[in-house]
């Protein structure tokens, strides 16, 4: 494959690689080592913290103070993770990640929700790269996110970790829908945790990879040393569905909220149980497996040692890297 492509040139990145921004577990190191590597990191909206914040403007002030961490470590590009709701409404914490941001210069925003209007016209205006990931991807949604201003679209498939797509359509399969469906390039999201699976996502028509779940077993990832152990440890085969939304490798709580999920209960009621314990950093973050959830893909098995952010670029992106 030759070593550039669409995305590394919207982008101003060496590989056409992306870190997933998971909520709680990146943090300036984590990013910086990542896109120092010749990716693109990006922060999710608990970047560097353990606790919930007080309010919009802690956001604001704590994404402020994280950024600047960064662009101490790397000179390379970053990008700011950002929750769109629908459109026609604003979320008051979103407004004040991207005021922040841009307040610090920062000029790649991967976008996670829905098409907003509004919102994606505010990041355009700022003559901001924005990169849109559908919770659900659809050939329509991402259609309109192009109509929009998205630079490029995140296809998810039902392997990914964190939040599930609802319509149970496979990364290999929901892919090439999208691809064809826009003109802009496509990064492919959801169990890609090896270069077996970079090739068949760029065989599909991707011109990038989206990668999360393989990233949390890093030396630099500020996830709990048991969780990264866990994922190790763990097979796709042994993932429990704790709601229509999630699954998790298969601790205390886990169990109870998948015995709960299988015998009835809302997603939704699971959902707030999870929330209501400090979502998926009670585990993830502090490493308090029976008390929490463990969100990752379903090719886990695939992820056999925990290594650098640079080791895992440079093995998913061999393809790229001129011998």
């Amino acid at each position: 494959m030759k070593t550039e492509n669409r995305v590394t040139d919207i982008l101003g990145i060496q590989y056409p690689i992306v870190q997933a921004a998971m909520s709680w577990i990146t943090d300036a190191k984590f990013v910086a080592a990542v896109s120092n590597a010749g990716g693109m990191g990006v922060l999710g909206p608990h970047a560097g913290h353990n606790t919930s914040p007080s309010g919009p403007d802690e956001v604001g002030k704590r994404i402020g103070n994280e950024i600047r961490k960064l662009k101490a470590l790397t000179e390379k590009p970053f990008a700011m993770n950002l929750y769109l709701p629908e459109d026609g409404h604003s979320d008051k914490y979103s407004k004040a990640t991207f005021e922040a941001a841009i307040g610090e210069g920062v000029k790649y925003f991967v976008t996670v929700g829905s098409v907003n209007k509004a919102m994606m016209k505010e990041i355009k205006d700022h003559n901001c790269i924005l990169i849109h990931r559908e919770v659900t991807p659809s050939p329509k949604a991402a259609k309109m996110a192009e109509d929009h201003g998205a630079d490029l679209i995140i296809a998810t498939g039902y392997d990914e970790g964190g939040w599930i797509p609802q319509n149970k359509i496979g990364t290999f399969s929901i892919v090439p829908t999208i691809v064809d469906s826009v003109s802009i390039p496509v990064m492919a999201a959801g169990g890609i945790n090896d270069i077996c699976g970079v090739r068949a996502a760029f065989a599909l028509g991707a011109e990038a990879v989206y990668v999360g779940t393989r990233f949390i077993a890093s030396e630099e990832c500020p996830a709990a040393d048991a969780t990264k152990q866990d994922i190790v440890a763990s097979k796709g085969s042994d993932l429990l569905m704790v709601s229509s939304m999630q699954r998790s490798t298969p601790h205390q709580f886990a169990r109870e909220l998948e015995t709960l999920y299988r015998n009835g209960e809302s997603s939704e009621n699971n959902e707030k149980r999870i929330s209501a314990i400090g979502g998926v950093s009670t585990s993830m973050l502090h490493g308090k497996l029976d008390e929490g959830i463990v969100s990752v893909n379903t090719a886990i098995d695939l992820i056999t040692e925990v290594k650098s952010c640079k080791e895992i670029v440079h093995e998913l992106m061999a393809d790229f890297i001129e011998s």
